[in-house]
């Protein structure tokens, strides 16, 4: 291996400077052994191009200064991400080749130029990339090679170090969509304080500065001679919460790349958050690729931006199948609650736990992404029928089809559109600036404004182990 390393470096990736050093080698040996004054010059020559090459390797890479600016760290999926290089040459020798590169995993990013820069010169330069796909990239270093002329030796130096970009997925318009709603309780409430306007005034404080004119109590402001003004607080609302499941049992998937079901699956919900989030509901999300992921029920516009977060990162991965975790995770909804399930499961027993909960009163919808479509096994028609029979709304998704045109109210008929994924609409940039809600208008969610977050969900659990019902196989069949 030493010697085949040795010859792939010397003969295979700088093959100019083997020849010079060979033919070097090869001049001075007739030059001394005949005596000849022309090999020997020619050898001499030589040597002090080599040397000179040498020399002007190593000024070209010394004196530099790269700065790279960009304008976000979190983008949405289909959203153009900008970057500015600016390299200087701080020395007066000047750099007549210079291949500046951005090292990057993000798909179809290139950053490679080609510049020449004088002496205490700058050169500057924009670069552009469409995210086409959602996850977490690195951008970065910034590598600067050069060589001599005739690229006997080479230098290359390393400026700056990783960042990372997270892209969002990107939610789509769903006008039609609607599930059914859950019953509200009886009695009680949730002891719950809200910063935002509901039926539920809880108590009293005194006024902040910050404080809505609206929110003013004026008969206990009176009543209290000293010209204090109080104001109401509130609780949320004993309206239900919405859970939204993602299953990402790797067995349960199938495609390629943005044809896949786990790409539909997570658009289908980035999507179902933005329309619920929009109306100001409770909206929470549930998944378990290698670990259990969390994000509790809260409304608002930082709500989003974590739910969102933690779908850029979802993968396929999971081995825990998707009835292990209904079952399992069952103590967390009641009748108060709206279950939104997106699987690509064709298997009996995650219906009969999705089954078991309706009984108990949760409400529950289906987007069923149909598996034969992708490429995968069959069986998504009996299990549409068995959920049917159920009285749980299904919308089933197959490859190409758009997704505002297959999610409408009632799983009915399905939409004559397709376009996959790319059937996206406009929605303006994710920035990195924090996003407040809007305390007087209740904190809706405004159906064009996506914020960015700087928090994931509420954390990575693992699952435990719990009773399983009689008869139901804890792991499930994939």
């Amino acid at each position: 291996m030493g010697l085949r390393s040795a010859y792939r470096t010397s003969f295979g990736e700088r093959r100019a400077l083997s020849f010079a050093l060979v033919l070097l080698v090869v001049v001075f040996g007739i030059g001394f052994s005949t005596n000849f004054w022309l090999p020997l010059r020619l050898g001499y020559l030589l040597l002090f191009g080599l040397l000179l090459a040498w020399t002007w390797t190593h000024l070209s890479g010394r004196g530099l200064r790269v700065r790279l600016g960009r304008d976000a760290e979190r983008i949405q999926a289909g959203q153009t991400i900008v970057e500015r290089i600016e390299i200087t040459n701080e020395i007066r020798f000047p750099k007549l080749w210079l291949e500046v590169e951005e090292i990057s995993d993000l798909p179809g990013h290139e950053s490679k130029h080609i510049v020449s820069l004088g002496g205490s010169m700058r050169r500057n330069w924009r670069v552009e990339t469409v995210c086409r796909r959602r996850g977490l990239f690195s951008l970065g270093p910034i590598i600067v090679r050069s060589g001599d002329p005739f690229d006997f030796f080479r230098v290359e130096r390393s400026f700056g170090k990783a960042r990372q970009l997270l892209v969002y997925p990107r939610p789509l318009e769903l006008p039609r969509y609607a599930v059914p709603p859950a019953n509200l309780p009886g009695e009680g409430r949730f002891r719950r304080r809200t910063h935002y306007v509901t039926p539920n005034a809880s108590g009293l404080r005194d006024y902040e500065p910050s404080d809505s004119v609206n929110r003013i109590h004026w008969p206990s402001s009176l009543r209290t001679g000293t010209g204090r003004l109080l104001v109401k607080t509130f609780e949320l609302d004993p309206a239900s919460q919405m859970w939204i499941v993602l299953d990402l049992n790797r067995t349960d998937h199938a495609g390629e790349d943005e044809e896949s079901t786990i790409e539909y699956g997570v658009s289908a919900a980035a999507s179902v958050a933005r329309l619920f989030l929009a109306q100001n509901r409770s909206v929470g999300l549930m998944t378990f690729g290698t670990g259990l992921d969390l994000v509790q029920p809260d409304r608002g516009a930082q709500q989003l931006g974590r739910m969102l977060e933690t779908l850029a990162m979802s993968e396929a991965v999971g081995d825990v199948p998707l009835s292990t975790l209904l079952f399992q995770q069952a103590r967390r909804w009641g009748r108060h609650t709206t279950l939104i399930v997106i699987t690509a499961a064709s298997d009996d027993r995650w219906v009969a736990a999705l089954r078991s909960l309706t009984q108990r009163g949760v409400k529950a919808a289906v987007i069923q992404l149909d598996h034969e479509s992708f490429g995968g096994r069959a069986g998504a028609q009996e299990t549409e029928g068995a959920l049917r029979a159920s009285g749980v709304q299904v919308n089933v998704v197959r490859q190409g089809d758009s997704l505002p045109a297959v999610l409408v109210a009632g799983g009915g008929g399905r939409g004559v559109g397709h376009g996959g994924l790319g059937a996206f609409v406009g929605l303006p940039r994710v920035g990195d600036r924090d996003t407040e809600d809007d305390d007087a208008g209740g904190g809706r969610v405004p159906p064009d404004d996506l914020p960015p977050t700087n928090g994931a969900g509420d954390g990575h659990h693992a699952l435990q182990p719990e009773a399983v019902p009689a008869g139901a196989d804890p792991r499930g069949s994939a």
